[in-house]
């Protein structure tokens, strides 16, 4: 099915969604829990759009309680929610979360944090088994945040160990679906996903992006995303919901204190996201928002709209693929050091 991306206008208090089924999230909440002026209850509007929701950049588990009494508040229902201990090598540390609302799911068995026995992860990922109140549906839930490091070969080993964790997962929780949901500072058309790739898992995401840029309207990256085994649940609806443009704000503002990464999501069975219709909101057309550029997946047109680039050098571009580093587009005439930093300068491309 065709990838949804829902610019979402503002809207009511509460979000319109079919009792079929389950609405599932996962969300980067960048540094949840310390003293940065998190706007609370914009977090928990944006949760309350799901009925399951995985958690990363969750600093202390004081914010996690604090952010379910809000989405109670909220949504004027019970939620549940647990949280990993504190994870990472460094005195930086995170825990992950899962955050769920009681009518619609409930958590059924199996919370651990994956026991790392070749130490390839920075942060270890956390699990357990849930189930749909609504259908008896049960799926394991795993979630993560691979390393950013200094370039991307510092996240590659993480995401190749993928593999092995997604292995271990069907072992842990045999015969149950499972959902690889994080922050995998990757976009998924990565070569580096090939080895959890051939074990049959396939990401929900593969168009627009989830990080937000510094100028409005403008999304970076397509870092988050749920890794799934398809078939193996009625995936009907997946997408990125762009909480900005729900609150209409600006991202500079909806960084300093929402988050920097937008949640993504998918729905089963008869479950949807939708927006209150008598806001007159449209779903924004697959693929229409701002996203970073590819040099090597990129269309022409797309790759014309780079400074100093226009259609001939788009041209060079495609013919001459694939790139490695954007120093070697210095090879293409007109295109020397100082027009490289400056394409590099506009944010436009991928990392």
């Amino acid at each position: 099915m065709a990838i949804r991306l829902f610019l979402i206008a503002i809207l009511t208090m509460f979000p319109l969604m079919s009792k079929g089924d389950i609405v599932i999230c996962s969300w980067n909440i960048q540094n949840l829990g310390w003293n940065n002026n998190k706007r609370f209850d914009k977090v928990a509007h944006v949760a309350n759009y799901c009925d399951f929701l995985a958690i990363q950049e969750l600093m202390n588990e004081t914010a996690l309680e604090r952010l379910e009494q809000k989405v109670e508040a909220t949504s004027g229902e019970a939620w549940s929610s647990m949280a990993s201990h504190a994870l990472g090598r460094s005195t930086y540390r995170e825990h992950y979360a899962f955050l769920w609302r009681d009518s619609a799911v409930e958590y059924d068995s199996g919370a651990v944090v994956f026991i790392d026995h070749r130490d390839a992860f920075a942060r270890e990922p956390y699990s357990a088994q849930f189930r749909s109140r609504r259908t008896g549906q049960a799926f394991a839930a795993a979630t993560v945040h691979i390393t950013y490091g200094s370039s991307i070969g510092d996240r590659l080993p993480e995401i190749e160990a993928l593999a092995d964790y997604w292995q271990w997962l069907e072992e842990v929780y045999p015969g149950t679906p499972r959902l690889l949901l994080g922050d995998f500072n990757l976009r998924p058309q990565h070569a580096g996903w090939a080895p959890l790739r051939e074990l049959g898992a396939i990401p929900a995401i593969t168009e627009g992006a989830t990080t937000l840029g510094l100028t409005d309207d403008h999304y970076a990256n397509l870092y988050d995303n749920i890794w799934k085994i398809s078939g193996t649940l009625n995936v009907s609806e997946r997408g990125i919901v762009l909480f900005p443009e729900l609150f209409g704000i600006g991202h500079e503002w909806a960084r300093d204190v929402v988050s920097d990464h937008a949640p993504v999501f998918i729905t089963l069975g008869s479950a949807t996201l939708e927006t209150n219709p008598s806001h007159g909101h449209t779903p924004h057309p697959a693929g229409a928002m701002s996203a970073c550029i590819d040099l090597n997946t990129a269309s022409r047109e797309s790759l014309a709209d780079l400074p100093h680039v226009g259609p001939a050098r788009a041209d060079a571009i495609v013919e001459l693929r694939p790139w490695e580093v954007l120093e070697d587009l210095s090879r293409i005439s007109g295109l020397n050091h100082s027009r490289l930093k400056e394409i590099q300068g506009s944010g436009q491309l991928c990392d």
